[in-house]
This record gives structure tokens, sequence and C-alpha cells, in this order.
């Protein structure tokens, strides 16, 4: 089963963006996820315009960049910082801008955290229609996350009717953190997918840095999500998403990448046979 390929920027952060493109292409991806967290301009500091024709020429599109911070405790600060980054993916042909949610404990009780959820995606929803793009939504596993379930946000998408502005990221790290649940395909745009190994680990204990590529010691369950997903319709990008340092030091990242797409494949086409 061939998946739809895309590669996160998180996951070889020491790449520059010409780079990032030339891996991307050589592992057959449909796109890439840029980050403007990284420590470093977007682009490399290049124009957004030329961006966009760079990728065009690799054939690749740039799926989202990343990321409006604690988009969920809206201000006019927070607009003021999301239409920056409007303005820069529009000019860039992105798809889309991801959205993430406070994620430090605060803005946590049943009541609270759905209406501030509701005022930003209804403040976004005409923004993102301005620019023609799409608003990634990412609920976070964590505990402390202000947004741990996606069943939240489908309602509040719903409700306002924006299914066409709003969409899901499905990472399988935090579904399995959240205690899995619905997978929403029709409201899912992008999956990110990354394996955590370490058999010494409880679920509380998680946290990105544990989070490599996937392999047949993977304790997130990928696999089934993956295939839980597709069964129901998906067929969307599936993006590498790895924060682990050995990951981060790979000074030639393709072979164990390829390695990791291939696998997903392979066992996704040995399930459905």
């Amino acid at each position: 089963m061939k998946l739809t390929r895309a590669l996160n920027h998180a996951t070889t952060p020491m790449l520059r963006f010409d780079q990032l493109l030339d891996l991307a292409k050589s592992l057959g991806c449909a796109g890439v996820e840029l980050r403007n967290d990284l420590g470093g301009a977007l682009f490399d500091g290049a124009a957004a315009q030329d961006a966009k024709a760079h990728a065009k020429s690799a054939g690749l599109d740039i799926l989202t960049i990343a990321e409006v911070k604690a988009f969920n405790d809206w201000s006019d600060e927070k607009a003021r910082e999301a239409e920056a980054l409007l303005t820069i993916a529009a000019q860039s042909g992105a798809k889309a801008i991801s959205l993430i949610p406070r994620n430090d404990g605060y803005g946590l009780g049943n009541g609270e955290r759905q209406a501030k959820l509701r005022i930003a995606l209804r403040e976004l929803k005409p923004m993102l229609e301005a620019h023609d793009l799409i608003g990634l939504v990412e609920p976070l596993g964590f505990e402390h996350c202000s947004m741990q379930y996606k069943s939240e946000a489908v309602e509040i998408i719903e409700a306002l009717r924006a299914e066409d502005r709003i969409k899901l990221v499905h990472d399988t790290f935090h579904h399995h953190l959240a205690g899995g649940g619905p997978v929403f395909p029709d409201h899912t745009a992008i999956v990110h997918v990354s394996g955590v190994i370490d058999t010494s680990l409880s679920i509380l204990e998680m946290a990105d840095v544990h989070r490599g590529l996937v392999d047949g010691a993977d304790r997130l369950g990928n696999l089934p999500q993956i295939k839980d997903l597709m069964s129901q319709g998906y067929s969307g990008p599936v993006s590498i998403e790895a924060f682990a340092p050995d990951v981060h030091a790979l000074t030639d990242p393709k072979p164990k990448l390829s390695r990791s797409f291939a696998f997903i494949e392979a066992s996704l086409s040995e399930q459905a046979a």
C-alpha cells in the first residue's frame, strides 16, 4: 500500500530549506511541512515567492507552515500573529497553517476550554477564507494541554460550519497519549507519524524527545491508527515528524527515513492481504 508521503522539517532541523526539498523529493514525498520554531528564518531568509517557485520546481507542495502557538488563547496579539503567518503562507503557495493549542496547564476547565476554542476558531475562519488557506488544528494528548481531544474540536468546527477551512492533524503520538478514540477521517487533512520504542516509559512519561521513526518495536500503534483512517477513506499525506535526538543527529537521514516509510507501507499491505 503506497502512502502519500510527506516530511516535517522538525525531523531534519539541521537541513536548509533547499536540502529539505531535495531530501523529500528523493524519498518520493508529495510535500513538506515547514516550521517557524527551528531557530532560523523561514525559507532560510528567501522571499516567500522564491520559496514557492523552488518547491514547485522540485515537484513538491508546501503542505503547511507551523505554527501559531497557543492559538486558542485568542487576543489582538494572537490575531496579528495569525495574520502574519497567513500572509507568508499565501505568498509561498502553502496549503495551510498549523494551529497549536496552549499546552502549559492553563485553560483546562470543562466549559472554559471549549469556549476559548470556539472564540479562536470563530475569529480564524474569516481570516482563513480571506487568504484561501486551511487552518490545521492539532490536539495534543498531554494531560496539561487545553485541547486534548479531537471530538471537542470537531464539535466546534461543525457548529461553526467551518469544515472547509478548519481541519485536524491526526498525530499518532498524541492520539495514543489521549487514549485513542474516533479518528474523524473526513475532518483530517494530514497525519503525523513517529514511533516510541522505549519499553521503560509509561504513557505519562512519553515526551517529544522519545519520538523516533516507526518500526516493528513501535508502542504507539501507528499501523492500526493509519489502517483505521484509510479504511474509513483517508487518502491524504502521511508525514514523518520525529523529534528524537538520535534522528536529528543523522548526517544522512535518507536511508532510515526511507526504511521507515517502506516498513509502514509493507505492513499495511500485509494487513490488507
